[in-house]
């Protein structure tokens, strides 16, 4: 089920259900056994991690996304097309270097290096590798405690990958320290629910609470879609 899909299919859920409704358990259940494809030994998990998540260890936190099966998970990417051309025509022409934080299988590195021949290119995530990568160096490390010194990439990117967060702050921290000209940020423009199906902890309803968490004063908050595509300018 692709991106701009399930934004719609969303956008339905939150904004257009009274709220009583969509946030009842009993409502929501068929929905997250549908997403979950039947897996009712784990829905209770699905259904409940805003209240467990925190009390989790990092690896079982971690253990619980390793498992995860869902509707989404084949996917080729969590971005929606129209995000990934207005960020490739806003990225820093002056740029060298490029890295995104939480790569995945590397499809926007990919769409990058084959419409920016000119940027060295790194992917950054908890895998031991990333064989679908094309043109880019790989390097596993956690968003909390990046390997790389600061000022280390012109460019860092991250994308629909902080919603999922316990330690935000901290992440943010770490993404602004290694990037020297610009961050960029997608997440979903979405109001909080506890039955979400996606399992995100943060939340930005409006442009204002994601500028206010990242904290840089040059920036532009763009809605595409459905989510929300930040470039924060860095005066490095």
């Amino acid at each position: 089920m692709n991106r701009s899909l399930t934004n719609a299919i969303r956008y339905v859920l939150d904004e257009l259900l009274p709220p009583v409704l969509r946030d009842a358990r009993w409502f929501m259940y068929p929905f997250f056994y549908i997403w979950y494809k039947g897996n009712t030994k784990q829905i209770k998990t699905y259904m409940d991690f805003k209240d467990i998540a925190y009390d989790m260890t990092e690896e079982e936190f971690i253990e619980v996304y390793r498992n995860l099966d869902c509707m989404a998970r084949d996917r080729p990417t969590d971005l929606n097309m129209p995000c990934i051309k207005y960020m490739v025509s806003m990225i820093d022409p002056t740029a060298v270097t490029l890295m995104d934080v939480g790569c995945g299988n590397g499809f926007w590195l990919n769409y990058v290096g084959d419409h920016n021949k000119k940027l060295k290119l790194t992917g950054c995530d908890l895998y031991d590798s990333v064989p679908t990568l094309k043109n880019a160096d790989y390097v596993k490390g956690s968003i909390y405690k990046l390997p790389f010194p600061d000022n280390a990439f012109d460019v860092v990117s991250c994308h629909h990958t902080i919603e999922h967060l316990r330690e935000l702050p901290d992440a943010i921290n770490e993404l602004k320290r290694v990037a020297k000209k610009q961050l960029i940020i997608v997440t979903p423009r979405q109001r909080y629910y506890f039955y979400t199906m996606d399992m995100h902890l943060n939340f930005y309803p409006i442009a204002s609470y994601l500028q206010k968490e990242i904290q840089i004063k040059d920036n532009i908050c763009k809605d595409i879609q459905g989510d929300w595509v930040y470039i924060g300018k860095l005066n490095k």
